[in-house]
């Protein structure tokens, strides 16, 4: 008799071709040195698959045990480093399909039944998209509650608000960092945005028309996790707009982070002088001795051009292509899985950071006594006298071109100087020129005045509870 069956190979397609493929070619296409780290979500979605399929009547009891206990012993070698990585198997998949059928046999074969590599891919990707994020959002929640301790123990501590890096007017330090803690709190909620579109099931869409076995796509979404079903099969497998919109999230929140980092690099530096980092996240110099540099939050904000390039990398990759599948996609994962990566690393150490800040009040505090800092509010003060705002502006900045000729700060005036300058201004002005009178005076939602700040925080943490 004839012998029919195919050609043993590690190849699920091999019987269509000729020759086998270079391996040139092999390294070229092979994936699995970057998607095994999927290999616990394929699992995941081939047991789904298989429970669904048994559920049908398109496979067996028997087969669904043999492919349950086959899935454990993989799962096993892997946790344990004993699984061996094929590059002839190409990816992820097909590695963990070729290890199930050396253990079980025809109950291996038969997992792919009503499924492709499209589709199933598709669906590990979100799986695992979608506990990164989860991890991620519980990271920026830890960083934001050490963030509203330190806020918090600052309230009252004045620090110089600055534009154009020149000073403005007084605000706490503990209301400067609340702006992070807002920035964070809607970095969170894109995320969970985000979340929402990735957590939608691609499997049952097979290559890229469905399937014509009974399936239930529906039960599979179910066991996943998955809040809906992908609607229409073509865009199910080709879809890559979750994962961008991913690296545009991760792009904002580190931007935020490297604002952040500025900010601390600045602040630390001796030019300013109004925070030390916590050694552990310094270093020191091969040739100065006496440098302490602030190589974290310098890395944070190099990190961020990485994440936005990510963001680019995907955009570029997916902005020519048309439906369905094509193997462009296979470049989504490193961008993708780079990018969490980073993400989690970067929140990771900042929560740990942003509680070895040490402030110092004085320098802070000097800092504003060379900015002129309370000329706003001595306009504020005229115009409360009844004269116009920009009538009020004027007669302040003489009166700063004044101070400056002389070296001195407004508050340093005298009485009889200041009324040079307006009749309407009197003894009770000084409430105003203080640092002290500032702050207190901003006390609106939103303001910069201590009580508010506490307010604030107080609002976070209930929203964090």
């Amino acid at each position: 008799m004839t012998d029919t069956s195919p050609p043993q190979s590690t190849k699920t397609w091999s019987a269509r071709f000729s020759e086998p493929v270079s391996d040139l070619v092999k390294r070229f296409t092979a994936s699995v040195l970057f998607d095994q780290r999927m290999a616990h979500q394929d699992i995941r979605g081939s047991l789904a698959h298989a429970r669904m399929l048994t559920a049908q009547g398109i496979i067996e009891a028997r087969d669904l045990a043999e492919i349950e206990a086959g899935m454990a012993r993989i799962t096993d070698e892997i946790e344990q480093g004993k699984f061996v990585w094929d590059l002839d198997a190409e990816d992820v998949h097909l590695n963990i399909e070729k290890r199930l059928t050396a253990l079980v046999g025809d109950a291996g074969k038969r997992l792919h039944t009503g499924r492709s590599r499209n589709d199933q891919v598709a669906t590990d990707i979100r799986l695992w998209l979608r506990d990164a994020i989860d991890q991620i959002l519980t990271l920026i929640t830890a960083f934001q509650r050490n963030l509203l301790d330190i806020a918090e123990l600052h309230a009252d501590t004045p620090l110089p608000g600055f534009t154009h890096l020149q000073v403005a007017q007084p605000v706490t330090f503990g209301h400067h960092l609340m702006a992070y803690f807002e920035m964070t709190r809607r970095d969170a909620e894109r995320y969970a945005d985000v979340r929402r579109r990735v957590n939608r099931l691609p499997l049952g869409s097979a290559a890229l028309a469905g399937t014509s076995h009974p399936i239930d796509r529906e039960m599979v979404a179910r066991e996943l996790g998955f809040e809906e079903v992908c609607a229409n099969s073509l865009d199910a497998v080709s879809d890559r707009g979750f994962a961008i919109e991913f690296c545009a999230a991760s792009s904002l929140l580190m931007m935020h982070l490297s604002r952040l980092s500025e900010e601390l690099i600045l602040w630390m530096s001796p030019r300013m002088g109004f925070i030390d980092l916590a050694d552990r996240f310094c270093t020191g110099s091969s040739i100065m001795p006496q440098k302490k540099n602030p190589d974290v939050p310098e890395l944070v904000r190099g990190k961020t051009g990485r994440v936005n390039g990510s963001l680019v990398s995907l955009l570029t990759l997916m902005k020519g292509q048309p439906l369905a599948y094509n193997k462009d996609n296979q470049e989504d994962k490193e961008p993708l899985f780079d990018t969490a990566d980073t993400v989690i690393d970067t929140l990771r150490i900042y929560a740990d950071m942003i509680t070895g800040i040490k402030v110092k009040p004085e320098a802070m505090l000097a800092a504003l006594s060379q900015g002129y800092a309370t000329a706003t509010d001595l306009a504020d003060y005229m115009v409360k006298k009844g004269l116009p705002f920009r009538d009020a502006h004027e007669v302040v900045a003489m009166a700063v071109r004044a101070a400056e000729r002389s070296g001195r700060d407004l508050p340093d005036f005298s009485l009889e100087e200041l009324r040079a300058f307006s009749g309407l201004i009197d003894e009770d002005v000084y409430q105003v020129l203080t640092v002290e009178g500032s702050l207190a005076s901003r006390n609106h939602a939103g303001g910069t005045a201590p009580d508010q700040v506490r307010a604030a925080i107080a609002r976070a943490r209930a929203r964090l509870s």
